[in-house]
């Protein structure tokens, strides 16, 4: 997956999130499910989204080639969620994470773009392993990780965090 490359699923259109985004990750970052197993990134506007994705998204783009990616919807180009591989602060190791807009999680969105960047991460990237945290009463990521291939390797807590959260692995 060199710089900006787009990926597509069976349904998805999985591309690179930029500005152009703002709106989408302004919904998502402020839904009840994100606040609540992944936390509130106190984005108050869609300006805040924007400057989210230039300080937070797009460095590592630029700098790795792979980030957060916006999930579009190939039949109607709707914008339904995110997923993405991230190099996270006090994690060894790559990690995915993945977020879908409520009206449209429970559609297999979230299994079908995990799946797509993971085969591009191993085939294309190399990388030898991903990994994933999770909360640990988020029952839903729990059971799509292990849909995915992923096993429980034990729990973390990340820098300026104080929840512990659970570990998972899938190599190569």
């Amino acid at each position: 997956m060199q710089q900006h490359k787009s990926l597509q699923s069976e349904r998805l259109i999985i591309r690179p999130t930029l500005e152009e985004d703002a709106d989408l990750i302004f919904q998502l970052m402020n839904s009840p499910k994100f606040i609540k197993y992944i936390g509130d990134r106190q984005l108050y506007s869609v300006e805040d989204a924007e400057k989210y994705i230039q300080d937070k998204m797009l460095p590592q783009l630029y700098s790795h080639g792979y980030s957060n990616y916006s999930l579009i919807n190939k039949k109607n180009s709707a914008k339904i969620g995110i997923c993405g591989l991230y190099d996270r602060e006090g994690l060894d190791g790559i990690d995915i994470g993945f977020g879908i807009l409520p009206e449209f999680e429970g559609l297999g969105y979230a299994f079908e773009s995990s799946s797509r960047i993971i085969k591009a991460a191993f085939d294309e990237l190399e990388i030898p392993e991903i990994k994933a945290i999770t909360n640990k009463e988020n029952v839903s990521s729990q059971s799509l990780l292990l849909k995915l291939g992923f096993k429980l390797k034990g729990t973390i807590v990340l820098p300026n965090e104080s929840d512990e959260l659970l570990l998972y692995k899938i190599e190569r």
